[in-house]
C-alpha cells in the first residue's frame, strides 16, 4: 500500500488527472457528479487521499495485529501511517504540479485512524464470537 501512495504522488498534477487509465477516468467522474452537485467545481483530491489512507490503516492494523495487541496494533497502524502520510506531502513537493498541503496530511491521518479503527473493531468481533462458541 505504501508503495502504491508513493507511486501516485509521484505523477505530476497532469499524468494524474488525465493519463492514468481508470483511476482518471473515476477521478474526473467524481469531480463532474460532485461539481454538479455543488454548482461549482469540486476537487476531488481529499477524496482519494481518504481511501488510500483507510486502507492503508486497515492493512496496517492488520498486518501490526501479528506482532502486537490489537489495541496497540491499531494506535502503531495509524501512527506509522499518519508519519508516512508527512513524507508523502513532502515528496510532493518535487513533483512537477504538486505541492505540500498540510490538510492532505489531516485528511490521511484521520482516514487512517478510521482504517486501524474499523479493522480492530471487525477483529475484536470475531474474536469476542470465537470466544463466546468455544464456551458454549
Amino acid at each position: 500500500m505504501a508503495a502504491l501512495i508513493f507511486a501516485m504522488s509521484a505523477k505530476d498534477g497532469v499524468t494524474l488527472d488525465t493519463e492514468s487509465g481508470l483511476l482518471s477516468a473515476a477521478k474526473a467522474w467524481l469531480a463532474e457528479v460532485l461539481s454538479a452537485a455543488a454548482g461549482h467545481p469540486v476537487d476531488v483530491s481529499p477524496i482519494g487521499h481518504f481511501a488510500e489512507y483507510l486502507l492503508f490503516g486497515a492493512v496496517l492494523a492488520n498486518a501490526l495485529r501479528l506482532h502486537a495487541p490489537l489495541r496497540r496494533a491499531g494506535v502503531l497502524a495509524s501512527v506509522a501511517a499518519s508519519l508516512y502520510g508527512v513524507t508523502d506531502e513532502i515528496h510532493q513537493v518535487f513533483v512537477p504540479l504538486r505541492s505540500c498541503d498540510p490538510a492532505d496530511w489531516a485528511v490521511d491521518t484521520v482516514a487512517a485512524c478510521l482504517g486501524a479503527i474499523a479493522v480492530c473493531a471487525l477483529l475484536a468481533r470475531r474474536a469476542a464470537r470465537t470466544r463466546a462458541a468455544n464456551n458454549r
